[in-house]
C-alpha cells in the first residue's frame, strides 16, 4: 500500500520518541511547562513575532488567530478554497460569530485588485465590515501552491493602508520556506497572526502554533482555555515538535522531489492530467477529466495507491517521509494508467 492521502500520516521515529521521553514537563494551564515555553519562544523567533501559543491542531490555531482579529458580526475575506472556509467545519462562524466572503483564484493565488475590490473595512450599519484578510501558504487545495513573497508584501501594504488585519494559515509554510529559501520571518512579519503546523511534513505526532504579539497571544490563551484547548504536561508533544524543527525541516526538499517524480510519471502517459509547472512543493493535484474523481480514487486503491478525491474531477496526492521517490514513481505510473484510459 502506498498511502498518499496526506503528510499528516507521518509518525515519530525513535529519535523523536526519545526526545519526548526525556522532555521536562509542567502544567501548561499554569504556563509552567518548560518544553512548551521553549518551543513557543523558538517558533516566535523563527517567524518574527513576539510570542507563540502551542495548540493541539491547526484548525484550533486558525480559529484563535482569526478570532483575535475579527469581532462577532465582522468578516474575514479569503480564497474560496481556503482551509479556513472549506475544511474547518464552519468553526469560525459556529464558535466565533465570524462571517466570510471568498474570492476565486488560480490555484490559491489571486490578484491584488480582486482583494482590493472586496475590502469593506467600514461598511456602515447595513453591511458587514471587513476586519481581516486570510491567506494560505502553501495553499492546500491549490496543490501546494507557494504564495509569491512579492504578492504577500503587496497584500500587506493594501491591508495596512485600509486598516484591515492579516492572518496567515501557514500550516505548510515550512514547505514554502524550503522550496524558495525565503526566511520564515520574511513571511511571518507580514501578518498580524500566523498559524504553523508541526504534524504534517515535519513529522511531529501533534501540534500547531499561533504566533503574534504578546498581548494578542495572551488573549488567545484565554480563548483557547474557554474552548477546552488548555492542556497540562503537553511538553512531551512540544519536545517532538522541537525535534522536528531541528532535524526534519531541510528534508522537506525530499518530499518536494518525490512529488515531482510522481507528477512526471503521470505526465508521461496522461499529460492532460497534470501541469508540471504547478507542482511546487509536496502536493500533486490531478485532473480526472470526465471520469468522477471518486471512481479513479477507488480504482487506484484496488491497485494499492491511496489518494484523496477532493472534487468531482480532482484527486490529490501528498508526499511525505514514509513514501520514497521510487514508490512515488510507481504510484505515478499506476495513476497515469488510470487517467490515460478514458473507459476506466
Amino acid at each position: 500500500m502506498i498511502d498518499l492521502r496526506s503528510d499528516t500520516l507521518t509518525v515519530p521515529d525513535e529519535a523523536m520518541r526519545a526526545a519526548m521521553a526525556s522532555a521536562p514537563v509542567g502544567d501548561d494551564v499554569y504556563a509552567e511547562d518548560p518544553s512548551i515555553s521553549a518551543l513557543e519562544r523558538r517558533t516566535a523567533d523563527l517567524l518574527g513575532h513576539q510570542a507563540g501559543l502551542f495548540c493541539a491542531t491547526g484548525s484550533l490555531s486558525n480559529v484563535l488567530g482569526v478570532a483575535m482579529l475579527v469581532q462577532p458580526g465582522q468578516e474575514v475575506l479569503c480564497d474560496v478554497d481556503a482551509h479556513i472556509a472549506r475544511a474547518e467545519l464552519g468553526a469560525h462562524g459556529a464558535l466565533s460569530g465570524v462571517t466570510m466572503r471568498t474570492w476565486g483564484s488560480s490555484r490559491g493565488v489571486t490578484d491584488l485588485a480582486t482583494i482590493e475590490t472586496m475590502l469593506a473595512p467600514d461598511a456602515g450599519p447595513y453591511l458587514v465590515s471587513t476586519a481581516a484578510v486570510a491567506l494560505e501558504n502553501t495553499h492546500n487545495f491549490g496543490g501546494g501552491t507557494i504564495q509569491p513573497l512579492e504578492h504577500l508584501q503587496a497584500v500587506h501594504r493594501l491591508c495596512r493602508d485600509a486598516g484591515v488585519r492579516l492572518h496567515l494559515d501557514g500550516a505548510r509554510l515550512w514547505n514554502a520556506h524550503v522550496a524558495t529559501g525565503t526566511p520564515l520571518a520574511d513571511y511571518g512579519r507580514l501578518f498580524d497572526t500566523v498559524s504553523v503546523c508541526f504534524s504534517k511534513g515535519l513529522g511531529a505526532p501533534v501540534g500547531s502554533m499561533l504566533l503574534s504579539d504578546a498581548e494578542t497571544i495572551a488573549r488567545a490563551r484565554v480563548l483557547r482555555k474557554r474552548m477546552g484547548g488548555g492542556w497540562r504536561q503537553a511538553g512531551l508533544l512540544a519536545a517532538a515538535a522541537d525535534h522536528a524543527l531541528t532535524h526534519n525541516l531541510d528534508r522537506l526538499a525530499d518530499d518536494h522531489a518525490a512529488a515531482r517524480t510522481l507528477a512526471e510519471a503521470v505526465a508521461e502517459r496522461a499529460p492532460e492530467a497534470v501541469d508540471l509547472d504547478l507542482v511546487q512543493t509536496n502536493i500533486v493535484v490531478l485532473s480526472t477529466g470526465r471520469r468522477p474523481a471518486l471512481d479513479v480514487a477507488l480504482a487506484a486503491a484496488e491497485q494499492g495507491i491511496v489518494v484523496s478525491a477532493l472534487g468531482r474531477h480532482m484527486i490529490r496526492a501528498v508526499t511525505w517521509r514514509g513514501v520514497d521517490r521510487d514508490r512515488c514513481r510507481r504510484a505515478g505510473e499506476i495513476l497515469a494508467g488510470l487517467l490515460s484510459d478514458p473507459a476506466g
